[in-house]
């Protein structure tokens, strides 16, 4: 039941990395909102974003549509970021320990009440939060809001529970292997900030998950499972008024003392450098490349998803093939440079990851090198205002095209109020959106690309990935 999104596949990332342009305003945005007498949320029949921060700063969160079925969760700011180097990997057991049961209901009598009420359960842990939230009808807004409490707050689990569920991590951390998304994102993270705690995988390791024990899981419950660490939110048929209701009814009652000390975010260091598993049997080679991009709350984060946008992303099934519109697809599609890329802008809090990943054929790897870090060179020096147009319109175009969908509006009001303390209205962001030219997104290009040290991870037959100094000293450009 507990489905965690930390299981890459290359399509499967290609949506989860792509939803940071779904998810564009989650991480960006500090301006102040704007008001009129008919709000622009009305006029295009947009749901108006509302937040509320209860007396135990707890934030309650919503977007409300009026449909018949609503997406309810909670948002912990919690993950591998905050572990040790031994206790690796306890916040994605906590995940998989929170559907065992409670004092009030077995874990068979949750499944059944889940079962017999239609909701969809689930959960996620990234590196910087954690979540768990129920899909459901309207009408059982309220009991899934007391199932969510339940399960947070009153989870018991016996040294059986503990171990029957490391022995699932363990599986899952060995299947991972087989899938080389998951591999050199890792790699990624883990040369990017070498040194510190982003740099460990959200899956842990064998010798880390061994050593987890209930002492373990009862410290991070009770040091980072705290009101003022939590959003309370939801999305489609459920109003403010309600969701503010029932968290200070289920919620209301949970202290904010900590008994260790309250908790700090973990410094990060990001170093230009790489890391490479050569395996000469392996079909393809699979690389990411990153420089450090700024943190989850800086202006930056748009025009940079406005250069994002302009790189794009390829795959070989793609319809378009040599008539796309983004220069390294049309590039691949035409020479046959790479059967897929993708490109993605990680955000954390203080930093952050922006690059592409990318799977080539062994002989063609250099050549897709070129022509990416020559488009990452036109982003600084001489992208044009109708390219700007272009990748503005694709943006908007994501952006309201989920709107229907209430677990991703859910996850996207969740992540702003975990990482901005609000919900950014659609006005404002179309309105940064539609500030942005040209000459915005060469200057931030500019500022976070030109003649930065990348991060760069590779896994497969490499010989022919070029030498690091040749990479870096593409990172910029010579003119006479």
């Amino acid at each position: 039941m507990a489905a965690s999104s930390v299981m890459y596949s290359f399509r499967a990332s290609r949506k989860v990395l792509s939803r940071v342009s779904k998810n564009t305003l989650a991480k960006v945005l500090g301006a102040k909102q704007y008001s009129h007498a008919v709000s622009y949320q009305e006029t295009l029949g947009i749901p108006d974003p509302r937040t509320t921060t209860l007396k135990n700063r707890l934030r309650v969160a919503t977007e409300e549509n009026h449909s018949g079925s609503a997406t309810v969760g909670l948002w912990v700011d919690v993950g591998s970021r905050y572990e040790t180097a031994s206790s690796n990997g306890a916040t994605h057991l906590l995940e998989h320990l929170l559907f065992k049961g409670t004092p009030r209901r077995s874990q068979l009598d949750l499944e059944t009440e889940v079962d017999n009420l239609g909701m969809n359960l689930n959960s996620y842990v990234g590196r910087d939060h954690m979540a768990i939230f129920a899909k459901c009808l309207s009408r059982d807004v309220p009991k899934a809001v007391e199932i969510l409490s339940d399960l947070v707050q009153n989870n018991v689990f016996s040294d059986a529970d503990i171990d029957r569920e490391k022995h699932v991590l363990l599986n899952e951390l060995d299947a991972s292997g087989d899938d080389l998304t998951t591999v050199v994102m890792d790699y990624l993270h883990a040369t990017a900030y070498q040194g510190t705690s982003l740099s460990r995988s959200v899956l842990g390791t064998t010798e880390s998950i061994k050593s987890l024990s209930k002492k373990d899981l009862d410290s991070l419950h009770k040091t980072y499972v705290k009101p003022s660490r939590m959003v309370l939110a939801g999305a489609g048929g459920v109003s403010h008024e309600q969701l503010v209701s029932l968290g200070e009814k289920h919620f209301g009652g949970m202290s904010l003392n900590y008994d260790e000390g309250i908790p700090i975010i973990p410094p990060s260091r990001f170093t230009g450098s790489e890391i490479r598993a050569r395996y000469d049997d392996e079909p393809l080679v699979h690389i990411a490349m990153a420089i450090e991009g700024p943190g989850a709350a800086s202006e930056d984060n748009l025009p940079l998803q406005v250069a994002l946008t302009l790189v794009g992303n390829y795959d070989k099934t793609f319809a378009g093939g040599k008539n796309l519109a983004n220069r390294v697809a049309l590039a691949s599609a035409h020479d046959g440079l790479a059967h897929a890329f993708q490109s993605f802008n990680l955000t954390y809090q203080g930093t952050g990851l922006w690059g592409a990943y990318f799977v080539c054929d062994k002989l063609t790897v250099a050549d897709f090198f070129f022509n990416l870090q020559g488009e990452w060179m036109r982003l600084c020096t001489s992208v044009t205002d109708s390219d700007v147009e272009r990748a503005k319109n694709t943006l908007k175009t994501s952006l309201f095209g989920h709107l229907s969908d209430t677990t991703l509006t859910c996850d996207d009001v969740a992540k702003q109020a975990l990482f901005l303390g609000r919900r950014v209205s659609y006005e404002e962001f179309e309105n940064r959106l539609n500030s942005i030219d040209a000459s915005t997104v060469r200057d931030v290009a500019y500022k976070y690309i030109y003649d930065k040290c990348p991060a760069v991870a590779c896994y497969g037959p490499t010989e022919q990935v070029p030498d690091y100094n040749r990479v870096r000293g593409s990172m910029y450009w010579l003119r006479y």
